[in-house]
């Protein structure tokens, strides 16, 4: 089933946000981005909103967990204030962060914001987990990992029967769209051989951590947005950012400031190859599903090029 965007007046978030939060919603207007979700931004009382819809009902369960997880240890991550369901669609309150995706600076520009952006990741990567949770991969609603071991999840991720959500039925890509089915399972085969350097690793992973979802006024870091989160290697952040500063290496700007931490990052090269998989798969069957024939192709050539040793 192909999800779409859900279509929302203004009308309709004014009413939300007054019988949700009893106050009056000024200033609506829709925000860019969300590939799958409808964003819009508001004010009220001198405050500023994004509110979220999106078709799956189970769409923003974690929300909350999440964020209380990052902002009780200093993570600048939005707070969610309120979620509901409205028609067929879930929704989901925050507050809005000040600032412009980091994408939107020129390279020069994010270069000045290197030390801390390295700073904020970093710390988002190592916050303290709550004791009792345990598992891997998608948060439940409680805050465990859904799946028991790192491979468990990866193979349920990647399985061919997936009957609901975004990609069920997601084989059917290899005859009706780009994707190429010899590649892909060239490709998957990489990731699991190199998943057992992963394996061992669990922390809390935001899954989306690239140049749109940073956010910044020029001088600063003022968030970070839009997880995907997942319990893992934190090196799949790592993975995730390599175009976000034109011209600089960010793994090994990362793994540069682990060791001069004095917690040098062990086989920081093979969970990197292996994230660099996890991601890139992901992003080449979504690319193929989008329609997005030249991202497919890049995203194919370079997991490609990569030396696997393995």
């Amino acid at each position: 089933m192909n999800r779409v965007k859900p279509n929302v007046t203004a009308e309709e978030i004014e009413r939300i946000f007054r019988n949700d939060r009893g106050m009056q919603a000024e200033n609506i207007s829709a925000m860019e981005g969300g590939n799958l979700s409808t964003v819009f931004s508001f004010k009220a009382e001198d405050q500023e909103y994004v509110i979220r819809f999106n078709e799956a009902e189970d769409a923003f369960q974690t929300e909350s967990y999440i964020a209380n997880l990052l902002t009780s240890q200093g993570v600048p991550f939005p707070r969610v204030l309120g979620l509901g369901l409205h028609k067929a669609y879930s929704y989901c309150i925050s507050e809005r962060v000040t600032g412009h995706n980091l994408a939107d600076l020129q390279a020069e520009q994010r270069a000045a914001l290197l030390p801390e952006l390295v700073q904020v990741i970093t710390g988002m990567n190592g916050v303290k987990l709550d004791s009792s949770s345990s598992g891997y991969g998608f948060l439940s609603k409680e805050g465990n990992g859904i799946y028991a071991s790192w491979e468990e999840f990866i193979r349920s991720f990647y399985g061919q029967e997936q009957q609901e959500g975004f990609w069920e039925n997601w084989h059917e890509l290899f005859t009706s769209s780009c994707l190429e089915k010899d590649v892909f399972d060239e490709c998957y085969a990489r990731l699991l051989a190199y998943s057992k350097y992963n394996a061992p690793h669990r922390h809390f992973v935001h899954n989306d951590c690239h140049e749109w979802n940073i956010l910044t006024d020029g001088r600063r870091i003022t968030g970070i947005i839009d997880s995907n989160s997942i319990y893992g290697d934190f090196m799949i952040d790592v993975a995730s950012m390599h175009a976000m500063i034109p011209g600089v290496d960010m793994a090994q700007v990362i793994h540069r400031h682990y060791e001069e931490l004095g917690a040098p990052v062990a086989h920081f090269e093979e969970r990197l190859t292996g994230a660099r998989y996890f991601k890139g798969l992901d992003a080449m069957r979504f690319y193929a599903k989008m329609g997005w024939d030249h991202a497919y192709m890049e995203t194919r050539d370079r997991l490609l090029s990569i030396p696997c040793n393995i």
